[in-house]
Formats: structure tokens, sequence, C-alpha cells
């Protein structure tokens, strides 16, 4: 594992990031606790890749509020595109539709 960061998934909508903090704190020092509020899912980081990876191997598949949680190390975020859907209009990009 390179990061440290870990996605949590398949998070009950009512879990508190003091919940996941609980459960992840025993595999090692979590720095930071993201819960993606209506989402069902959250980013917990530790202070090593060991400790993180440690935290993975021991929580995929285990229980938390009545759901199985999916864990695996965190992707980079994607970078956005500020010209959203369809292309810069200005200059004919995206087109398909009729005129």
């Amino acid at each position: 594992m390179q990061g440290n960061r870990l996605y949590v998934g398949n998070l009950s909508y009512s879990v508190t990031e003091e919940q996941l903090k609980e459960q992840f704190a025993a595999h090692g020092e979590v720095t930071n606790i993201t819960v993606i509020t209506g989402k069902g899912f959250g980013f917990v980081e530790f202070s090593s890749s060991d400790m993180a990876e440690a935290a993975k191997e021991a929580m995929d598949g285990t229980e938390l509020d009545g759901r199985t949680l999916k864990v695996d190390e965190a992707r980079p975020p994607r970078e956005r595109n500020d010209r959203g859907r369809g292309g810069d209009r200005n200059r004919g990009g995206g087109g398909g539709g009729r005129y």
C-alpha cells in the first residue's frame, strides 16, 4: 500500500466520524476522519501507510451499525473540468444538438 488514506464504503447514513474513529483507532494512529453525509462512505487517514494497511486488512468485511464495510486504499481525487458537460459553448464544443 502506498498511501495512508483509506476509503470506507457501505456506511450507514447514521454513522458519525466519532464512531468511525473508534472502530479504526484500534489499528493505528488516526489523523483524520471524513464522513460524506448522505452518501454512505467516508475516509480514514492514518499517520503511516503501514497502519493504514493493517486497518484495511482488519476492517474490510467487518460490520458497523448493521452494514458490512468495504475498506480499500483511497484513490487520489480526480481533476475537475470547470467547463461542465458539453464543452465550451463559445467555441462550439460538445455539439450533437439540433440547430
